[in-house]
């Protein structure tokens, strides 16, 4: 395991993230807003991809295949395209380009999770390929609902149900990755044997699980508490504070999903 894989994957989520929640904005919010996310996804891939680790070991694969790099340049590549012919002419292509960028996207995701459970369980298989797409999904929905929330001081006449939205797409998110990972650990202590090495209940419970519940606390309750604060601040339409709280949020959730992936190559259990 290294630094590198680390953020190879933390990157990769929060790009590909970006990616996915685009199309759920609004155009009311403006070019400007859809450039700015694009150019953010391209910034974050292209130094996922510069990040991505040297060599493949059966301990870091962390998602090396050809197929998954290749999935990956595509996605990249699709957003960089849409980013260019935004706010300018090809209009009818950018559905095209988003919609082969976010099917690339999913693959990559998809192809991880496979690469990186290779020799486990289906069942812990799948729980990490859904990991994976829920860790994007959380990622995304945080970045855009708090970009979003920022420009209502660029288009203060925005409608408020557009953040509304956003806001109760991150909420879902949030709920979907907390059921991964309630699933996942479950899994993952029900179906340890002895002789397998120590089990992730030792591990969780022993001084190394500070990690563990740290990624709980930010990661899990944290953005569960502030996406319902945020929602409820954006319901009486207090754009500022609700951004306030989604810089917040955001913030928590990138200490999570961190922590997340290094606690998922170093005990390969999706938490």
């Amino acid at each position: 395991m290294s630094l590198s894989a680390v953020l190879f994957l933390f990157l990769a989520h929060l790009g590909l993230g970006v990616t996915f929640t685009l199309p759920l904005v609004s155009r009311q919010a403006g070019v400007k807003f859809f450039r700015f996310n694009a150019g953010l996804a391209v910034i974050l891939l292209v130094t996922a991809l510069a990040f991505r680790p040297a060599g493949i070991t059966s301990e870091t694969a962390t998602a090396m295949s050809s197929q998954s790099l290749a999935a990956l340049t595509v996605a990249m590549a699709g957003v960089l395209l849409y980013w260019v012919t935004v706010g300018r002419t090809l209009a009818s292509v950018r559905p095209f380009l988003m919609g082969a960028t976010v099917f690339a996207g999913v693959a990559t995701l998809v192809l991880q999770g496979f690469v990186l459970s290779a020799g486990r369980s289906f069942g812990m298989q799948v729980l990490m390929v859904a990991s994976f797409l829920s860790s994007a999904l959380l990622l995304g929905g945080a970045c855009t609902a708090m970009i979003l929330g920022h420009w209502y001081l660029v288009i203060p006449s925005m409608d408020v149900g557009h953040l509304q939205a956003m806001v109760r797409v991150h909420i879902i998110s949030v709920v979907v990755r907390v059921t991964v990972v309630v699933a996942a650990v479950f899994l993952a202590i029900a179906t340890w044997q002895p002789g397998a090495g120590p089990s992730f209940r030792h591990y969780i419970l022993s001084v190394s699980g500070i990690f563990f519940w740290q990624r709980v606390l930010f990661g899990l309750a944290g953005p569960a508490l502030l996406s319902y604060l945020t929602w409820e601040t954006a319901k009486i339409r207090s754009t500022q504070s609700a951004t306030g709280i989604l810089y917040v949020d955001f913030f928590f959730t990138v200490v999570g999903e961190v922590l997340a992936k290094y606690l998922l190559l170093a005990t390969r259990v999706p938490v």
